[in-house]
């Protein structure tokens, strides 16, 4: 049995004498750029991670050692459990994963450059409205009902990377109920929506949201908020000020994407049909007065 946990000396002799496998879990693509000279590559984000290893080192009893980027995460830590729990008796990991390796003095190999981060690029970008989705959610006690809200328009001006103005038109025309499957129930419900009751569509048949700039959340990891939006949100010609936090990801090929994820009291702009709080004995009728709105969108 070896030590769960090696240092790159060890892990040096052990190569020099040639008594270990070398797993490298992270992705193909960082494989490519940098591994460690012999290690194979056994991606543990995907589903086929134990086949993948199988391949490499069939025989159970054989040491083995598996190793990430910075050892700060659960990467090779996950390896490891997954291996044991597979039936591999000798398994350890790399402390310090491979910039530790390279901070020791050892080399590694490397088949191109890696991928500097993507520059978000400053000026207007236009919000690709076929690709951008805005999705409602409304409950009560009893359902949920969901459905999607067609974006007319919009841009957002970026300046030092950031986003620093913009605006987005919302068609309310456009909304639609993609959880009722009964056409009758689904067409009463839309009615209902688009009638005085709820947004009132023919008055007022778009919202807009005007990007009034953003702030950067500090230590945000991948996959979390890394911005905080301020703006004006007018519905029914009720403009309000709001905040919330959201995803800003610039791609490879040089547009923008976002994510975004709210709930809105829709009272405080006038959409008041059966809340609680403004109306009495509301029986079956009685629905939430949060909204969640969640955004997907695409800049060019």
């Amino acid at each position: 049995m070896i030590s769960t946990t090696l240092s790159p000396r060890e892990l040096n002799q052990l190569i020099e004498n040639g008594t270990v496998t070398l797993i490298d879990v992270l992705l193909p693509e960082d494989y490519t750029c940098r591994h460690i000279a012999g290690a194979e590559n056994a991606c543990v984000y995907e589903m086929v991670f134990l086949d993948r290893v199988a391949e490499c080192v069939p025989e159970r009893d054989k040491t083995v050692v598996v190793y990430d980027d910075s050892g700060t995460t659960m990467a090779a830590r996950t390896a490891r459990e997954k291996l044991e729990r597979a039936g591999y008796r000798n398994v350890a990991i790399l402390q310090g994963g491979l910039r530790a390796w390279q901070e020791a003095g050892f080399a590694v190999e490397s088949n191109v450059s890696a991928n500097a981060p993507v520059p978000v690029r400053d000026g207007v970008s236009l919000i690709d409205t076929e690709q951008s989705v805005v999705e409602w959610s409304g409950r009560n006690i009893n359902n949920r009902h969901h459905g999607r809200i067609t974006i007319a328009e919009g841009a957002i001006v970026l300046a030092n990377g950031r986003p620093q103005s913009g605006r987005i038109v919302l068609d309310m025309n456009s909304l639609s109920n993609l959880d009722l499957q009964d056409e009758g129930w689904r067409s009463m419900l839309l009615r209902h929506l688009k009638s005085e009751d709820f947004f009132d569509v023919e008055r007022f048949p778009t919202v807009t949201f005007e990007l009034r700039g953003a702030s950067v959340i500090d230590k945000a990891t991948p996959g979390t908020a890394n911005m905080e939006i301020a703006g004006v949100l007018t519905i029914k010609e009720t403009a309000r000020s709001i905040c919330f936090p959201a995803i800003i990801a610039p791609q490879e090929d040089g547009t923008i994407k976002a994510h975004a994820a709210l709930d809105l009291d829709r009272t405080l702009w006038n959409v008041c049909y059966g809340s609680g709080k403004l109306y009495e004995r509301l029986g079956m009728h009685l629905v939430n007065d949060l909204i969640s709105v969640e955004m997907f969108l695409v800049a060019r």
